[in-house]
């Protein structure tokens, strides 16, 4: 084992102690070292960053500006156990992050994806079990993907109907809440999952194997069946396409629920913490973003403004 990879090894498991989400930065760390020893490098320095992006650069500068991040953070930890570790500069690929555009799914397409997913082919069926239920639960509690994917069995309380995050985003805990139906769908995935398994795993979803699927499995099987229902082009050689993202299921969740209060007439400024804490954002203007970024949010929002204004303008 070279020693690169230990010092990878040691420094995912120190993080992944601390709560951090590691799924996708430890996929591009593992890549990056492996990319490293072949090239019989001892240390990292700015030139080996450069020549991996270089050879491996098939992606837009917000995914290498990311790259760019993660890389960093493994440097500064090695350069403090040897100098002869550089740090690339930050500025080394400037930022042009942008939100994406949220896309709002349709019941309908939701359904669509939720039943084609469970036609996906599999050795024992339990990947057509896990991806119908993972994507469905997203659907239903605006989850991150990751928080989603990293549930233990012992997190999910069926009994209480709630789901416990030990591992969200920033290394926050929270707890959700179940709907009945939900809770019943649960259930009786969690039943046919210890059948097919043939025993209770420790993940709450597993893949065919019977281990816990990763960040990469997920989007993988998304994109597949957004492919087969037409909501993303078919591809050659297992490639993802462009189209709507496994993580727009949490945005139509968001979109829904603030459409949904101004319908009914509730309080949007009280019932935005409620819905911040309970997606686990760190801060409630995270969660207004879906005002600006969903025409039919903003419209609703501009007409309860204007009764508003309207209202005091007649007093």
């Amino acid at each position: 084992m070279s020693i690169l990879t230990k010092e990878l090894d040691r420094y995912l498991s120190i993080r992944h102690s601390l709560g951090y989400d590691l799924s996708t930065s430890a996929r591009v760390l593992r890549r990056f070292v492996v990319f490293a020893e072949a090239r019989k490098a001892r240390h990292i320095t700015t030139g080996l960053f450069l020549a991996w992006q270089a050879e491996f650069g098939n992606a837009n500068q917000n995914t290498w500006y990311a790259r760019l991040g993660m890389i960093r953070q493994f440097a500064s930890w090695l350069h403090g156990l040897n100098p002869h570790n550089e740090v690339p500069p930050k500025a080394l690929i400037p930022s042009r992050y942008r939100r994406a555009k949220p896309y709002i799914y349709s019941d309908e397409e939701i359904a669509r994806i939720v039943s084609e997913a469970a036609r996906l082919p599999s050795t024992n069926g339990i990947r057509a079990l896990t991806f119908t239920t993972l994507f469905g639960l997203i659907a239903v509690t605006g989850l991150r993907v990751s928080e989603a994917i990293a549930l233990d069995t012992d997190d999910a309380d069926l009994d209480r109907g709630v789901l416990t995050i030990r591992r969200g985003k920033s290394g926050k805990a929270r707890l959700i809440p179940l709907s009945q139906s939900a809770t019943n769908r649960l259930t009786a995935y969690v039943r046919e999952r210890d059948r097919l398994v043939g025993r209770t795993p420790e993940s709450f979803f597993v893949s065919d194997a019977g281990n816990r699927p990763d960040d990469c499995s997920a989007r993988y099987n998304f994109a597949a069946v957004c492919q087969r229902i037409g909501l993303r082009s078919r591809q050659k050689f297992n490639r993802h396409g462009r189209g709507p993202r496994i993580h727009d299921l949490r945005h139509t969740f968001a979109a829904r629920t603030m459409v949904d209060w101004y319908r009914s007439g509730k309080d949007p400024e009280r019932e935005m913490i409620k819905l911040s804490t309970y997606l686990g954002h760190e801060k409630p203007e995270h969660t207004y973003w879906y005002i600006e970024a969903v025409p039919e949010l903003l419209e609703l929002a501009c007409e309860r403004a204007a009764r508003a204004v309207s209202g005091e303008c007649s007093r």
